[in-house]
């Protein structure tokens, strides 16, 4: 990890905890889309009913952000992200446990909330204590901890499923319990908040509304953004088992080499954005991603299948690496835990059918299909949604 200027166990101990939590969090998602199958064959549903767990876990997840974000503006950062953290390890928990299908909806549902909760409190606490001048590279660094936490549900899968099933792989998922005792020890709480926080509630609404035009802004990118992430990723185990035949082992692996790809990308591209520009980067990650599309969803053989997902991946998530950054910057002082999650998380709920649709259209068509003709209209969206914003890289917090 890059070297930091003074106190820096504290920008360290802060950029671990947003990097675990976001990378338990993105592990306890990817769970139910390596299992889409298997649980759905326990409770005698299809892989679209299967799939509206997921939609309904994205959906939940701007409440999470509503009450966490709040909290965090007013409150400190801290506190709100133990809580969050304490909160979806014991949901994720009880869903390994549910006796019927309408339970594990209900708690589905119930860890969206904790998911949505994490991200925006994480991502303030570690973009306000980072250096300026790696605010990009490590962001990147920040966001892969979702691509992270999918090559660890790969490495689950493969190893615990043939041998237990699904339902012990949720109880892994209780770990986030611990690292809530890591940030009540180890981290300390933003400077930045200290200096900016709002005196009261009606301060921090007064804030919030005033910035209502960036809080519309920031909800249709990250929507966009959430299509291509959500669109290439969540089913994509899927595909592999309908689309080629693949059992476990072969799903686990290829899946987890095209997260290696992601991590690359979006580190790679925070740092590029710290040169370049954000918008910059993340467009040109974008397109090129759509060039990528073809070698992705048709490869004709073995080894092209695995270049076109860890292609797919690296560009995605490589824009992707941009925006923990690029949304902190854009947010003012006094709201910044709360309009980026909150912009994000609603960018979630109105991408959340997503997985759905693709379900139903490969029902009618293929897989293969389904998902190259969504990866391609969701691209363009998503850099044409970065174009028409502005940035502010290299904002200085609390100033």
């Amino acid at each position: 990890m890059p070297a930091f200027p003074e106190g820096a166990a504290d920008h360290r101990a802060a950029l671990l905890a947003g990097w675990l939590g976001w990378t338990l969090d993105a592990f306890d998602f990817f769970l139910v889309s390596f299992c889409l199958t298997a649980i759905g064959r326990e409770f005698h549903k299809s892989d679209a009913q299967v799939a509206a767990t997921l939609t309904l876990t994205l959906a939940f997840r701007p409440l999470g952000a509503f009450i966490f974000g709040l909290l965090a503006d007013r409150y400190g950062r801290r506190l709100p992200l133990m809580l969050d953290l304490v909160f979806y390890s014991v949901i994720e928990v009880l869903s390994g446990l549910a006796p019927n299908f309408t339970t594990f909806l209900v708690l589905r549902a119930l860890f969206g909330v904790g998911m949505g909760g994490e991200w925006g409190v994480g991502a303030s606490l570690a973009m306000e204590k980072v250096p300026v001048r790696l605010r990009g590279v490590l962001s990147g660094f920040l966001q892969q901890g979702y691509a992270t936490g999918n090559l660890l549900a790969a490495v689950c899968y493969f190893f615990l499923f043939p041998r237990f099933g699904w339902r012990p792989m949720f109880f892994v998922g209780g770990l986030p319990a611990i690292l809530a005792l890591f940030v009540r020890f180890r981290v300390k709480e933003s400077e930045v908040w200290k200096k900016t926080r709002s005196a009261n509630w009606s301060h921090l609404g007064r804030a919030i509304l005033s910035n209502w035009k960036l809080f519309l802004y920031l909800a249709v990118l990250m929507m966009a953004m959430n299509l291509a992430s959500h669109g290439t990723q969540d089913l994509y185990p899927t595909f592999l088992e309908r689309q080629w035949g693949f059992g476990v082992g072969r799903r686990a692996l290829l899946t987890g080499f095209s997260m290696i790809g992601a991590i690359l990308g979006g580190t790679l591209c925070g740092l590029f954005s710290d040169w370049w520009g954000r918008r910059r980067v993340m467009i040109a990650a974008l397109l090129g991603a759509i060039l990528a599309i073809p070698l992705w969803a048709f490869a004709p053989s073995l080894p092209l299948l695995f270049a076109g997902a860890f292609l797919i991946q690296f560009l995605v998530q490589g824009a992707w690496g941009v925006i923990p950054a690029h949304l902190s910057e854009l947010s003012p002082d006094a709201v910044r835990g709360f309009l980026p999650g909150f912009g994000y998380q609603v960018g979630v709920l109105l991408a959340s059918p997503v997985n759905q649709i693709e379900a139903v259209f490969a029902r009618h068509t293929s897989y293969a299909i389904a998902m190259a003709a969504t990866a391609a209209v969701v691209f363009a969206m998503a850099a044409a949604a970065t174009a028409l914003g502005r940035e502010r890289r290299g904002a200085v917090f609390g100033e």
